[in-house]
């Protein structure tokens, strides 16, 4: 799975809610979400995690009847992260240097001056 999918989950406030939480506590039951998150009942919590399971951004662990998610670092989200990271620090580096040249304009006028 790529991060197209994941990006698209991602567009939800509540699916990001959801990823905040489990981030914050390692491991969640459907149950613990629902307590946690004011904007949706339990079954739209259920059905925000399918759509995070399929995008890959969480795994899900069956103990007796129960079942656990959590953030899937492995999976898609550690693409996204990748992704984010290497658009982002292309655009540090673009940043870093229109200041530099910026600075450099400004030094070059005060001398002119």
């Amino acid at each position: 799975m790529g991060p197209g999918l994941a990006f698209d989950a991602l567009a939800d406030p509540v699916r990001r809610e959801i990823l905040a939480v489990l981030a914050e506590h390692e491991e969640c039951s459907v149950s613990e979400l629902a307590d946690r998150i004011d904007s949706v009942g339990r079954t739209g919590v259920s059905s925000h995690l399918r759509v995070l399971r399929a995008a890959g951004l969480v795994s899900e662990r069956k103990e007796g009847r129960f079942r656990y998610y959590s953030v899937d670092p492995t999976g898609a989200a550690r693409d996204v992260i990748e992704m984010l990271h290497s658009l982002f620090q292309g655009a540090l580096v673009d940043a870093g240097r229109a200041a530099t040249e910026a600075d450099a304009r400004d030094t070059s006028e005060i001398r002119s001056a």
